[in-house]
């Protein structure tokens, strides 16, 4: 098995201390849910050769692990809920497009597969919008992201909290709540997210029992070249009727 990772752990550890705690060893006791997509978002990653994935993060160590060991890939945290904490601490949630709009500074096509959870449940549309773009840009064609969205409107009631997904399985995962500064926004519907995520197609859907929806978008192949002068086209293909 071959194992890459963006940071060494030296670094990895470091970064854990800056951001919010990792608590994956602390919720042994919370239930585990069912998931359906990420079993298809690993197997269509486990043909490519030593693929870079982007996680939008938070940092958690055993999914680290998990996709290291499952795919012998190259991996990137890129901790966008942290970001968005600071825009609504600051008071400057309506510059969040433009700063999703410079935040990454990956190559076009240059990333295999991204890990979005849940975070389109907590920006509003010009800021998904400007996201998408970028998550777009940087995808390489067949490329493959995943994404999941709340169906129903959140509980008014509690402290507003995001969900770390923790990957027990291809099959299973645990979600582990922590603060958040700000809550859940009200659910997109189908054809946004469609519109929004152009021209990734949606290859996979699943409604969970739970209320949330998880979708697989694949970016298209690129166009093959038309055959040149030196590599002629394949002949068409005859009917084995009429000679």
């Amino acid at each position: 098995m071959v194992y890459h990772s963006s940071l060494s752990f030296s670094d990895f550890f470091s970064r854990k201390r800056k951001d919010e705690p990792d608590t994956a060893d602390s919720g042994a006791d919370l239930p585990v849910h069912p998931t359906k997509a990420l079993a298809k978002f690993l197997s269509s990653l486990n043909t490519r050769s030593q693929p870079l994935l982007l996680d939008l993060g938070p940092v958690v160590g055993t999914n680290v692990t998990f996709f290291g060991e499952e795919l012998g890939c190259k991996i990137l945290v890129e901790n966008l809920f942290k970001d968005i904490d600071r825009h609504i601490t600051e008071g400057k949630v309506e510059e969040l497009p433009a700063f999703f709009g410079k935040r990454f500074t990956q190559e076009a096509g240059s990333v295999d597969g991204i890990l979005c959870w849940d975070i389109f449940d907590y920006i509003d549309k010009p800021a998904t919008q400007a996201l998408t773009r970028q998550l777009v840009r940087i995808l390489r064609p067949d490329g493959v992201l995943l994404a999941q969205f709340r169906t129903t409107v959140p509980p008014a009631s509690g402290p507003p909290t995001y969900t770390k997904y923790v990957v027990v399985n291809r099959q299973t995962l645990q979600y582990r709540p922590y603060a958040a500064a700000g809550g859940k926004r009200r659910p997109l519907v189908n054809r946004d997210i469609e519109r929004m995520f152009e021209p990734l197609r949606v290859t996979e859907q699943f409604l969970l029992k739970n209320n949330l929806r998880e979708v697989l978008f694949r970016k298209p192949a690129a166009p093959k070249a038309p055959a040149g002068e030196d590599e002629p086209a394949p002949p068409k293909l005859r009917s084995s009727e009429g000679g």
